[in-house]
């Protein structure tokens, strides 16, 4: 299960790519609401995901 405390990042990772996606599609007078938005979700996504493990491994270490 160690791995799961590193898949968290994965959150991270594609939020900078749907905000770069979002950039260049805002710069060349596209659409790029639906890339911003997929940005904001993996950004709450990783710090919902960040505060769950961290009350879980809290958990664990009380007897």
């Amino acid at each position: 299960m160690n791995y799961l405390r590193f898949t968290q990042y994965a959150y991270l990772l594609a939020a900078v790519l749907f905000a770069v996606d979002a950039f260049i599609s805002w710069r060349d007078g596209e659409n790029f609401i639906i890339s911003a938005l997929f940005a904001a979700v993996c950004v709450f996504t990783f710090f919902f995901r960040r505060r769950f493990a961290q009350k879980f491994a809290e958990r664990n270490k009380k007897p």
